[in-house]
Order: C-alpha cells, then sequence, then structure tokens
C-alpha cells in the first residue's frame, strides 16, 4: 500500500481524479478552491500492473474520505 501524505485537505479538496500516464498517475483535487495537483511515479507504488496500482490508489483515496473517480 501506498503511504499517502502532503495531500490537501479534504474540506477544501473533496474530489480527486486519477488519471494514469505512461510513467506516473496524476491525481487532480479539486472543491472550493483552484485545483491542487499531484504527480506519483508508478514505479513508487509498486506494482507491476499499472491499473492495479490506480484502482488500488482510487480505493485508498476514497477511503481516506475523497471523491474520488478515475478520469476519462
Amino acid at each position: 500500500m501506498l503511504r499517502l501524505s502532503g495531500m490537501p485537505h479534504i474540506g477544501r479538496y473533496p474530489e480527486a481524479t486519477v488519471k494514469r500516464m505512461e510513467e506516473q498517475i496524476v491525481i487532480h483535487f479539486g472543491g472550493l478552491d483552484d485545483e491542487q495537483v499531484m504527480n506519483v511515479p508508478l514505479k513508487y507504488l509498486g506494482d507491476a500492473d499499472e491499473e492495479s496500482s490506480e484502482l488500488k490508489l482510487l480505493a485508498q483515496l476514497q477511503q481516506m474520505g475523497y471523491k474520488a473517480r478515475r478520469a476519462e
């Protein structure tokens, strides 16, 4: 499991959109303030299957209370 730290305050940025790129996952946080973006290199997720890493990250964000979804 990835240890997430430095996340934006959920009260101000309750929405998280996750997009898997070639070598990283990009998380866009939105809500009451301007958007904040966090880039997570796939190599730090420790899973050989990139889609599995993305889904685990989504689940973890939801457990933390964010309204998380996959980008289209």
